[in-house]
């Protein structure tokens, strides 16, 4: 049996910055489960970590194209086929030096290292939050409430450089990123991953389920 990590309440205190984003009606729509996992700040650097299983791996041959492209700027999106079935891990930690979060996706594959993907989310930006991919490359996102659970829709693209914040025209942009964490009671929850293009159609698109070993 896989052991299952999480981080200890007294390391935590309420964190009411997605509550800020969505605003107080809109936030009490949400799903019990779903206010307590984004509702908790980790302290000290301490994280929380949450195991479950890659169900959905699907992409065109153009989203092919993109992963590997991707991978110059260290890997953003899931891209190897042979990871439906097998485990995957996110691990959550706070970024005691900012305002943010660090966040790690592993995802197992049928041989071989599993793939890891790093980013950073920030809250600051027109939007509120921020993802960082790597190599100065980040999304702002616009967060929504849905039925039973939290969006994250891509509003642009930009790139940072030092101090200087270039917003990427849309002609550069990658395609329409849409990433969803639907509860689905008995302490198990989806994160799904999609990524559509005008052009070419649904590129890459990712379902993981997972159980909160905290409920």
């Amino acid at each position: 049996m896989q052991e299952e990590l999480a981080a200890r309440p007294d390391l935590e205190t309420p964190d009411h910055r997605f509550r800020s984003l969505l605003g107080e009606k809109t936030w009490n729509t949400l799903p019990a489960s779903v206010r307590r996992r984004f509702g908790k700040r980790l302290q000290g650097g301490s994280s929380v970590v949450y195991q479950g299983t890659v169900v959905t791996m699907r992409r065109n041959f153009a989203g092919y194209v993109l992963s590997q492209l991707a991978r110059l700027v260290g890997g953003p999106l899931p891209h190897d086929l042979t990871s439906t079935g097998q485990p995957a891990i996110v691990s959550v930690t706070e970024d005691s030096a900012g305002d943010g979060q660090f966040w790690l996706r592993q995802y197992g594959r049928a041989s071989g290292f599993p793939q890891v993907i790093y980013s950073s989310k920030r809250f600051a930006g027109p939007t509120g939050i921020e993802e960082y991919i790597g190599s100065g490359i980040g999304i702002a996102l616009q967060v929504g409430a849905e039925k039973d659970g939290l969006s994250f829709r891509s509003d642009h693209y930009f790139l940072q450089l030092g101090e200087r914040r270039l917003r990427l025209p849309a002609w550069l942009s990658p395609g329409a990123l849409t990433i969803t964490h639907r509860d689905l009671g008995d302490t198990r929850f989806l994160f799904s991953l999609t990524l559509k293009s005008r052009v070419f159609g649904e590129l890459v698109h990712q379902d993981a389920l997972f159980t909160d070993s905290e409920e």
